[in-house]
């Protein structure tokens, strides 16, 4: 290199040494600031799961657009949460579920036979009878209050009690004829449509006995198509859902059994000791108290009034008599009865119950207020998981499992051997 005119020859050689550096990255002139940006990431959804989503609107879409059809198979479920017990025990014994689902049928079918032969007769002539009454209990009912405001006027009572007292029976009274029936409407209401819909109704035995027949290939086949990252969660809910129904269902027909036995038999006892009356419209009257036990809170009271009102045709002392009866049956059934066979699965605030039950009525029709309890004890639990489940820290599906259902050790369905499953289990 030649050396410039003017310049010291060490000043040269560090001006070549300066040039021929190599330039520094652009990074490092920015400073510490620039480096230490994070670098952008893009959330990715796997494909999996948008196309799941994708299926499960389109699925929600046309359920919607038949849910006119869908009550027949909601009773099917309900049958198979039912019997399914029992053809896991016959299978436990080693018959095999395709004779097991069949000797249960039988049974059933025994059993509805035996019942229907020992109270139709009875219920329609009881049914008959007090429709030829009616009139005249609707009198007798009129006299006995008449009656029962002559023993009031004569009372010795203090002018302001008595005013007030007349004031509550007015203000009653008003309430009663201000009551809107079409609340309860929407319950009763559907039953036509059920009546229309009793085709469906009469393919849902077979339906049921496919379903029972090999429950793990359909648990299974609904499983694997979930992505593999929600499937341990899907097996979680499952549990929950299997937890609440089978409780419920099983439990609601034993205590509208025990309810409406229990009934029947104090009216009798009461028709002997009080008046003959109301043993003539036991059977009646209980198996409307065993049906509305499907129905917590409001169902037990709805069933009270009508046999309140046939004591009340003979007098105060049975129509008491009446009312203390329905009161015991009920109290022994909560506080005993349903803490045993029900358990804690749909344990729920009267409060809650009511206002669930007329939401499902005024959307679902009878269906929709039989079965708000489980859906919203479900609906209870399912939250529950979640919260434990997103919780921070978040845990596992295991142990949020645990915080529903007070247990340990969640037990995830076997996977089917071969294509067409195990035929056990469900």
């Amino acid at each position: 290199m030649d050396r410039l005119p003017g310049r010291s020859a060490a000043a040269q050689d560090m001006s070549s040494e300066v040039t021929d550096r190599p330039a520094a990255p652009a990074a490092a002139l920015e400073g510490p600031a620039a480096s230490a940006s994070p670098p952008h990431r893009s959330i990715e959804v796997p494909r999996q799961a948008v196309l799941f989503l994708v299926f499960a609107a389109a699925l929600g879409v046309v359920l919607y657009l038949a849910r006119g059809a869908l009550s027949p198979f909601v009773v099917g479920l309900l049958l198979v949460y039912l019997l399914d017990r029992p053809v896991a025990a016959l299978g436990r014994l080693g018959l095999p579920r395709i004779v097991a689902i069949p000797v249960v049928y039988g049974v059933v079918v025994f059993v509805l036979f035996e019942a229907l032969s020992l109270t139709l007769t009875p219920l329609v002539e009881q049914a008959q009878s007090f429709g030829r009454e009616l009139p005249g209990l609707l009198a007798a009912l009129d006299e006995q209050l008449r009656r029962l405001g002559d023993v009031y006027r004569g009372l010795d009572i203090p002018a302001d009690l008595r005013r007030a007292i007349d004031a509550a029976l007015a203000d009653l009274a008003d309430a009663l004829l201000r009551l809107d029936p079409s609340v309860l409407a929407p319950v009763f209401g559907s039953l036509a449509s059920f009546v229309a819909s009793l085709f469906g109704y009469l393919v849902i035995p077979v339906w049921v006995f496919y379903v029972l027949l090999d429950p793990r290939r359909l648990t299974d086949g609904i499983r694997l198509a979930l992505p593999p990252a929600w499937r341990e969660d899907a097996t979680a809910l499952g549990e929950i859902v299997r937890r609440v129904f089978g409780q419920w269902v099983r439990a609601q027909v034993l205590l509208g059994g025990i309810v409406g036995v229990a009934t029947y038999v104090g009216l009798l006892a009461l028709g002997a000791f009080v008046d003959p009356i109301l043993a003539r419209y036991a059977l009646l009257l209980a198996i409307v108290a065993g049906v509305l036990e499907l129905l917590p809170v409001i169902g037990p009271i709805i069933s009270a009034v009508p046999a309140i009102l046939v004591a009340a045709t003979a007098g105060l002392e049975p129509m008491v008599a009446v009312l203390l009866l329905y009161l015991a049956v009920q109290q022994v059934e909560n506080h005993l009865l349903v803490p045993k066979i029900q358990g804690d699965a749909v344990e729920l605030h009267p409060g809650v119950v009511i206002f669930a039950i007329v939401v499902g009525a005024a959307v679902g029709g009878l269906l929709g207020a039989v079965l708000a309890l489980p859906i919203a004890a479900t609906a209870r639990n399912v939250y529950r998981y979640l919260f434990a489940r997103l919780g921070d820290p978040p845990v596992g599906a295991d142990d949020a499992l645990a915080t529903v259902v007070g247990r340990r050790g969640m037990q995830a369905p076997a996977p089917a051997d071969g294509p067409h499953g195990s035929g056990e289990g469900g």
